[in-house]
């Protein structure tokens, strides 16, 4: 949360930097309280804490009869000066917000990447004899314990039995004699038609 500065304290580092800039001098008199108030749009009151604050760092002295003088133009600096930090602060807030902003969209486009590319890689493995498809083998399939020779998978299916994964175990190339069971991970290879004609099989 940023700590908000007073108005009145707004107005003195104003005053402060009218002064540094040389637009009021050294020596000369401020305008009066009521010509200041009515610039800023606030009370007098507000103006009078405004210059309270030049007077004790200060940047401008009362002197009777004579109003408020300024009196330090090097103090004025000093005084703009405290908040340099803050200002750093807030330009800094800033550029994380828009640090923050940039990370929002490269996420987006990120994730929409991703999803692209798992897409694309969904149609050419299906696409591409030599990459494998995974397929599982649900617990009301009807070929479940019947051998892979058994089943003539390959004569009802077109595809090629390359691996089987079971248990986090995978086995390559099972053989004709291995058996399915629920659960099983099924890793074939065939041509753009072989997964429905598996997933069919597999299900009658």
């Amino acid at each position: 949360m940023r700590a908000k500065i007073p108005i009145y304290e707004q107005i003195a580092i104003d005053i402060a930097n009218r002064i540094y800039n040389e637009k009021y001098k050294v020596g000369e008199k401020i305008h009066g309280r009521s010509t200041l108030a009515s610039e800023y749009n606030v009370s007098p009151e507000t103006v009078r804490k405004a210059i309270k604050i030049l007077e004790d760092v200060e940047i401008v002295k009362s002197e009777k009869g004579a109003g408020v003088v300024i009196s330090s133009r090097e103090n004025a600096l000093t005084y703009i000066n405290r908040f340099s930090n803050l200002e750093s602060v807030k330009d800094m807030e800033k550029k994380l917000r828009k640090i923050i902003g940039e990370r929002e969209r490269l996420d987006g486009e990120l994730f929409e990447t991703i999803e692209k590319i798992v897409d694309y890689s969904g149609k050419l493995r299906y696409t591409n004899p030599l990459v494998p498809f995974e397929i599982e083998i649900n617990e009301d399939c009807p070929q479940i314990g019947k051998t892979i020779s058994a089943m003539k998978f390959w004569q009802n299916t077109g595809g090629t039995i390359v691996g089987l994964k079971r248990e986090g175990d995978i086995i390559i190339s099972p053989g004709p004699y291995a058996s399915i069971e629920a659960g099983d991970i099924l890793l074939v290879i065939g041509n753009e038609h072989t997964y429905n004609r598996v997933s069919d099989f597999l299900k009658e």
